[in-house]
């Protein structure tokens, strides 16, 4: 016999190609992460996790099998009769109905003998195990042979998608997803119930081939129940499913209905088995409607996770604006003047004598330069009780602006619910002040920026013609007037307009220039201010690293987002040459 059309299209290039994509959309999508509590998060996790399962389930083993027998899931409300229809269309008890609620058990499978191999491995449903004996394991599935289900046919009773246990609930909701056709059980008592309603919604949605059995039907209400069923299936675009009604009767001996009541049911069942073409056509329509409704979620999916970046985006650039303020700030204040006060502006006049050199920073420089070495030659212990008083108020700086970086990004966080989410991760709670660490990073960047600043000096030095002796005991005391020069650099300082502060500092530059030149002390000082800056930067890059530290662990990646879209293009792409191919 000759392959039914959908069979020749699943064997040729369109088929295996969009298996291929619809496989890295299934890759693209278990990368996705969505932590945040973003506007529809929560709808769009169990979106995903709901088409993961469906291409687990159902689209891809489909796809690989194209002429695998039919799996019909019954399903349906508490109640409805859906172990008892299943007995009734195979003809013997082979699965139990449930007298008390709710009932936990492996749902059962039955099939022709010939067709068990296609079922017995892991093919569909791969995450259930599978039984052959009657099992209270909602993990596995219990497969049932019986030569009255035609051959290409399988039949499937899940749980209540209405049960009160949310593992019954999940797992008839996971079968209904794996089905070619849902048998779809209601009763005359709970047909127009809202959660059977959202089943057959989600049915329509993707365009599921659908059959309705409206069981347990008094004899007197089967036409009125019955015609009012029909108007709200095709007010719900299930206008083409068929209808089915079976009488509110009793049963045989063996809890099984009336053959006669079961008999149109079973006939249509067995004509769609028998019949290639028609099994291939509700192949098809499941098939390519569950593949529309992956990409519309998966692309649903795709905008929540570029959600999930822009909302880590905003919460980066929160950070990054507050150490940039600190940064900016600690640079105005080690260059306007700001530090040149208190211990460190005592320990400075103590150094240069503010007395007797400040009386003559007008005088010839020749004569300065002159008393220059015998002047830093003299006093080694002020040159070190600058330098600590250097170190202990740029260091006193850097901490005050980190702890008030922190808390400003602290609170801009606190601004906002993505926000407090992430500070609530015991990975943040700390962020709100500097790291532990900070304090010794400071001394770190102070004494290694004193140590460049001393080297640069003595290189300059060396480039000039000066004597060895001045070098070995004026360097470090040219360095300590280098970094009180830079500290004032940008306070725009002249003699007559400054206090004391001022005065000291215009005095170590007189000193400066006296030995390097104007030009060169101008240079030294910009390349010692920008050394500066660069080195409080990457110190507070390292605070700032922490709280990206603590985003990154979200796992929201833009490169997951960017494969996802990528995944879905490519299987929108095949779907559209399908046609093309077919044609």
């Amino acid at each position: 016999m000759a392959a039914p059309p959908l069979v020749r299209l699943a064997a040729g290039v369109v088929v295996t190609g969009l298996e291929s994509t619809l496989t890295d959309l299934r890759d693209a999508l278990t990368r996705v992460r969505l932590p945040l509590e973003t506007p529809e998060a929560a709808r769009h996790r169990a979106a995903r996790d709901e088409v993961v399962g469906q291409l687990d389930d159902y689209v891809l083993p489909r796809l690989r099998q194209i002429d695998a027998p039919l799996l019909a899931v019954v399903g349906g409300s508490t109640g409805a009769g859906k172990s008892t229809m299943v007995n009734s269309l195979v003809g013997r008890r082979v699965s139990e109905p449930g007298v008390l609620r709710p009932t936990t058990r492996a749902p059962v499978l039955v099939c022709h003998p010939d067709d068990v191999a296609w079922f017995d491995d892991d093919r569909v449903l791969p995450d259930l195990a599978r039984s052959h004996g009657p099992s209270q394991d909602p993990g596995a599935v219990q497969v049932v042979t019986a030569d009255t289900v035609p051959r290409g046919l399988a039949v499937m009773d899940a749980p209540d998608i209405d049960s009160v246990e949310v593992r019954n609930r999940a797992l008839a909701s996971q079968l209904l997803a794996a089905a070619d056709l849902w048998l779809f059980v209601t009763s005359a008592a709970r047909y127009a119930d809202q959660v059977p309603w959202d089943f057959l919604r989600a049915a329509a949605e993707r365009s599921a081939a659908v059959a309705i059995v409206l069981d347990r039907t008094p004899p007197a209400a089967v036409d009125e129940v019955g015609a009012h069923l029909r108007e709200m299936m095709d007010a719900r675009d299930l206008a083409a499913s068929p209808l089915f009604t079976v009488a509110e009767v009793g049963l045989d001996g063996e809890g099984l209905l009336p053959a006669q009541q079961t008999a149109p049911i079973a006939g249509w069942l067995h004509d769609l088995a028998a019949d290639s073409d028609a099994r291939a056509s509700v192949v098809r329509q499941t098939l390519e409607g569950a593949v529309e409704s992956v990409v519309r979620r998966a692309r649903g999916i795709a905008e929540a996770h570029g959600d999930q970046r822009a909302a880590v985006q905003q919460l980066h650039q929160d950070v990054a604006r507050s150490y940039d303020r600190a940064r900016r700030e600690v640079g105005e204040a080690s260059a306007d003047g700001s530090l040149l006060r208190g211990e460190l502006l005592a320990r400075w006049q103590e150094f240069v004598g503010a007395g007797d050199l400040m009386r003559s920073v007008e005088s010839k420089v020749g004569w300065l330069r002159d008393r220059v070495t015998g002047f830093f030659r003299g006093q080694p212990a002020q040159v070190d009780r600058v330098t600590s008083a250097v170190e202990t108020g740029l260091e006193a700086l850097l901490v005050e602006h980190a702890e008030a970086a922190a808390e400003r990004a602290r609170d801009a966080w606190d601004g906002s619910t993505t926000g407090r989410q992430v500070l609530s991760e015991p990975g943040a709670r700390d962020l709100g002040r500097a790291s532990r660490e900070f304090r010794g990073a400071a001394e770190r960047v102070v004494r290694d920026w004193q140590r460049a600043v001393v080297e640069l000096v003595r290189e300059e030095g060396q480039s000039r013609r000066t004597t060895a002796r001045f070098l070995a005991f004026g360097v470090n005391g040219l360095a300590v007037a280098l970094m009180i020069v830079v500290f004032v650099s940008t306070a725009g300082m002249t003699g007559a307009e400054v206090g004391i502060a001022g005065g000291s500092a215009v005095l170590g530059q007189k000193l400066l220039e006296a030995v390097f030149g104007d030009q060169a002390v101008r240079r030294l000082t910009e390349l010692s201010r920008r050394d500066l800056e660069e080195r409080v930067a990457a110190a507070y890059d390292g605070e700032r690293a922490r709280w990206d530290e603590v985003l990154a662990a979200l796992g929201v990646r833009t490169e997951d987002g960017e494969r996802l879209d990528a995944a879905v293009g490519a299987v929108e792409r095949s779907r559209v040459a399908e046609p093309e191919a077919r044609a």
